[in-house]
Protein backbone atom coordinates (compact mmCIF):
# COMPACT_ATOMS: atom_id res chain seq x y z
CA UNK A 1 0.00 0.00 0.00
CA UNK A 2 2.74 2.66 0.81
CA UNK A 3 3.84 2.69 -3.00
CA UNK A 4 0.53 3.84 -4.25
CA UNK A 5 1.34 7.22 -2.08
CA UNK A 6 4.72 7.44 -4.26
CA UNK A 7 4.10 8.64 -7.67
CA UNK A 8 2.23 11.80 -6.19
CA UNK A 9 4.45 12.72 -3.78
CA UNK A 10 7.39 11.66 -5.74
CA UNK A 11 6.07 14.30 -8.93
CA UNK A 12 5.50 17.14 -5.66
CA UNK A 13 9.21 17.08 -5.08
CA UNK A 14 10.29 17.29 -8.65
CA UNK A 15 8.71 19.96 -9.49
CA UNK A 16 9.90 21.64 -5.96
CA UNK A 17 13.50 20.61 -6.58
CA UNK A 18 14.21 21.34 -10.59
CA UNK A 19 11.75 24.34 -10.49
CA UNK A 20 13.43 25.81 -14.04
CA UNK A 21 12.73 22.65 -15.61
CA UNK A 22 8.49 23.03 -14.94
CA UNK A 23 5.99 25.84 -15.75
CA UNK A 24 4.28 27.71 -13.61
CA UNK A 25 1.16 25.57 -13.91
CA UNK A 26 3.60 22.76 -13.36
CA UNK A 27 4.70 23.99 -10.35
CA UNK A 28 1.18 24.31 -9.15
CA UNK A 29 0.04 21.16 -10.00
CA UNK A 30 3.02 19.31 -8.37
CA UNK A 31 2.68 21.44 -5.26
CA UNK A 32 -1.51 19.86 -5.41
CA UNK A 33 0.07 15.97 -6.21
CA UNK A 34 2.15 16.59 -3.28
CA UNK A 35 -0.55 17.16 -0.97
CA UNK A 36 -2.84 14.54 -2.87
CA UNK A 37 0.03 12.22 -2.66
CA UNK A 38 0.02 12.10 1.23
CA UNK A 39 -3.57 11.70 1.50
CA UNK A 40 -2.69 8.32 -0.71
CA UNK A 41 -4.34 9.93 -3.56
CA UNK A 42 -2.48 8.84 -6.71
CA UNK A 43 -4.18 10.50 -9.99
CA UNK A 44 -1.87 13.53 -9.07
CA UNK A 45 0.53 12.08 -10.89
CA UNK A 46 -1.55 11.72 -14.15
CA UNK A 47 -1.40 14.69 -15.62
CA UNK A 48 2.73 14.32 -15.13
CA UNK A 49 2.30 11.40 -16.88
CA UNK A 50 -0.19 12.26 -19.38
CA UNK A 51 2.57 14.79 -20.82
CA UNK A 52 5.62 13.10 -20.19
CA UNK A 53 5.03 9.42 -19.99
CA UNK A 54 8.27 7.86 -20.92
CA UNK A 55 9.92 9.79 -18.58
CA UNK A 56 7.34 10.27 -15.12
CA UNK A 57 6.59 6.17 -15.90
CA UNK A 58 9.70 4.48 -15.10
CA UNK A 59 10.64 7.29 -12.15
CA UNK A 60 7.85 6.02 -10.39
CA UNK A 61 8.06 2.43 -11.33
CA UNK A 62 11.40 2.54 -9.49
CA UNK A 63 10.39 4.57 -6.49
CA UNK A 64 6.94 2.28 -6.39
CA UNK A 65 8.88 -0.66 -6.55
CA UNK A 66 11.63 0.38 -3.87
CA UNK A 67 8.74 1.17 -1.08
CA UNK A 68 7.41 -1.60 -1.80
CA UNK A 69 10.27 -4.09 -1.44
CA UNK A 70 11.35 -1.98 1.63
CA UNK A 71 7.70 -1.93 3.68
CA UNK A 72 8.07 -5.87 2.97
CA UNK A 73 11.45 -6.35 4.28
CA UNK A 74 10.74 -4.33 7.33
CA UNK A 75 7.54 -6.59 8.24
CA UNK A 76 5.25 -3.77 7.64
CA UNK A 77 1.50 -3.77 8.19
CA UNK A 78 -1.15 -1.34 7.22
CA UNK A 79 -4.42 -1.77 8.90
CA UNK A 80 -6.92 0.77 7.29
CA UNK A 81 -6.98 -0.05 3.29
CA UNK A 82 -6.62 3.58 2.56
CA UNK A 83 -5.93 6.98 4.39
CA UNK A 84 -2.40 8.51 3.69
CA UNK A 85 -0.28 9.51 6.34
CA UNK A 86 -3.85 10.20 8.25
CA UNK A 87 -3.70 6.22 9.40
CA UNK A 88 -0.60 7.66 11.27
CA UNK A 89 -3.19 8.98 14.39
CA UNK A 90 -4.58 6.01 14.53
CA UNK A 91 -3.00 3.54 16.93
CA UNK A 92 -1.48 0.32 15.69
CA UNK A 93 -3.37 0.82 12.42
CA UNK A 94 0.36 1.14 11.30
CA UNK A 95 3.61 -0.91 12.41
CA UNK A 96 6.55 -0.29 12.63
CA UNK A 97 4.88 3.28 11.68
CA UNK A 98 8.75 4.71 11.49
CA UNK A 99 10.39 2.45 8.87
CA UNK A 100 6.48 2.13 7.29
CA UNK A 101 7.14 6.22 6.73
CA UNK A 102 10.83 5.76 5.77
CA UNK A 103 10.05 3.48 3.14
CA UNK A 104 7.48 5.85 1.95
CA UNK A 105 10.10 8.95 2.07
CA UNK A 106 12.78 6.72 0.11
CA UNK A 107 10.85 5.75 -2.75
CA UNK A 108 9.13 9.05 -3.18
CA UNK A 109 13.21 10.86 -3.26
CA UNK A 110 13.71 8.15 -5.86
CA UNK A 111 10.92 9.25 -7.71
CA UNK A 112 10.99 12.93 -7.13
CA UNK A 113 14.86 13.20 -7.71
CA UNK A 114 14.95 10.46 -10.46
CA UNK A 115 12.68 12.60 -12.74
CA UNK A 116 14.22 16.16 -11.92
CA UNK A 117 17.28 14.78 -13.30
CA UNK A 118 15.51 13.02 -16.17
CA UNK A 119 13.16 15.75 -16.99
CA UNK A 120 13.95 17.78 -20.04
CA UNK A 121 13.98 21.54 -19.38
CA UNK A 122 11.67 23.76 -21.92
CA UNK A 123 14.80 25.23 -23.64
CA UNK A 124 15.51 20.99 -24.33
CA UNK A 125 11.99 20.82 -25.69
CA UNK A 126 12.25 23.49 -27.84
CA UNK A 127 15.55 22.26 -29.44
CA UNK A 128 13.90 19.28 -30.04
CA UNK A 129 11.13 20.47 -31.73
Amino acid sequence: MAAGMVPAIGMGIASFVARNKFSAPEREAGKASFVLGLCFISEGAIPFAAKDPLRVIPACIAGGAVTGALSMLVGAKLMAPHGGIFVLLIPNAITPALLYLGAIVVGSLITGLGYAFIKRGAAQVAVAS
